[in-house]
């Protein structure tokens, strides 16, 4: 299995459940309220990956305030190499504020923290492990030049590099040149290309927009419809799985995961497109984010009466 290497944010999560979300200067009373010691995109992605039974590890920084250091524990439970993440004195960790009404649908607010202090020294303190890897997740939750200088040096050596833009507010167009596969969703690939998506044909002439940006290949996640495969010579939808969904937070995390892992396991890209599509559908059956993400067994007995 080819290894897998996440660079990327860690959140501390707080998540309440409400009926409705609230209108701008609207009071919504909760339902629940919990707080969850893993979060944010990367971290997200590297234990969904670890859940998966992946060879990953993950790089980044966490702070020392606030369950910033219990973080580490939650990794190591997981499978996830973490010898490449660092703790910064005095800050707090990332943190994400999440408000999830009865249809799954969610608002969501991040403070960066420690994050911010993923820098390019950080990076190559860390060069060796890092460039150990074989297939790398990025997503635009630490400093972009710091994302930018990574993509680089991977891409000199010519490592297969995944690119989840989000939030879209950060992504530079760039970045399109040194990545292999770029993961928008309806939202970002929206906010990426100015292009309206309310039919298929809609989710082609934005990929293709990107792909004529720098893009190889996009893949555009399309939530309960599953996704898009956008290559220079085959435009194809794969359809998606059909789940009681409570939560949405983190289906998107989940899918690159379940993307990465099947390619690291020698899948095509449309096959590995229908793996992440399940691995998705299934951790929205649950609320939370890392706390919902399937073990392979899970996916693998799901794809199994998805067949039957």
């Amino acid at each position: 299995m080819k290894k897998i290497c996440v660079i990327g944010s860690f959140n501390i999560d707080i998540i309440t459940t409400t009926e409705r979300l609230p209108k701008v200067g609207e009071t919504v009373f909760s339902n629940t309220f919990d707080l969850f010691v893993g979060g944010g995109k990367g971290g997200n992605q590297a234990i969904a990956l670890g859940k998966l039974g992946a060879d990953v590890r993950m790089v980044g920084k966490l702070g020392d305030r606030f369950y910033g250091p219990g973080y580490l524990d939650v990794l190591k439970d997981n499978q996830v190499q973490c010898d490449t993440v660092e703790i910064e004195k005095d800050m707090f960790p990332g943190t994400a504020v999440v408000a999830v009404d009865k249809n799954g649908d969610n608002l969501l607010f991040v403070y960066s923290g420690a994050n911010e202090k993923v820098d390019i020294s950080f990076i190559d303190r860390h060069w060796a492990a890092i460039a150990a890897c074989d297939i790398f997740l990025f997503q635009l939750e630490i400093p972009l030049q710091t994302n930018l200088y990574a993509m680089k040096k991977l891409k000199e050596l010519k490592k297969t590099i995944i690119l989840d833009p989000a939030p879209a507010t950060y992504y530079r167009e760039e970045m399109l040149q040194y990545v292999d596969y770029v993961t928008p969703n309806e939202t970002e690939l929206e906010m990426l290309t100015g292009i309206a998506l309310q039919h298929s044909e809609d989710f082609a002439v934005a990929s293709q927009g990107l792909m004529e940006k720098g893009a190889k290949v996009v893949i555009a996640k399309a939530g309960k419809s599953g996704a898009y495969l956008c290559t220079p010579a085959s435009f194809v939808h794969i359809e998606g799985y059909a789940v009681n969904a409570v939560d949405t937070t983190a289906a998107g995390d989940s899918f690159n995961a379940g993307f990465a892992y099947a390619l690291a396991q020698g899948k095509n890209a449309i096959d590995s497109v229908r793996f992440a599509n399940a691995v998705a559908a299934i951790s929205t059956t649950a609320v939370g984010a890392q706390n919902a993400m399937p073990a392979l067994e899970q996916v693998d007995a799901f794809l199994s009466m998805q067949q039957s």
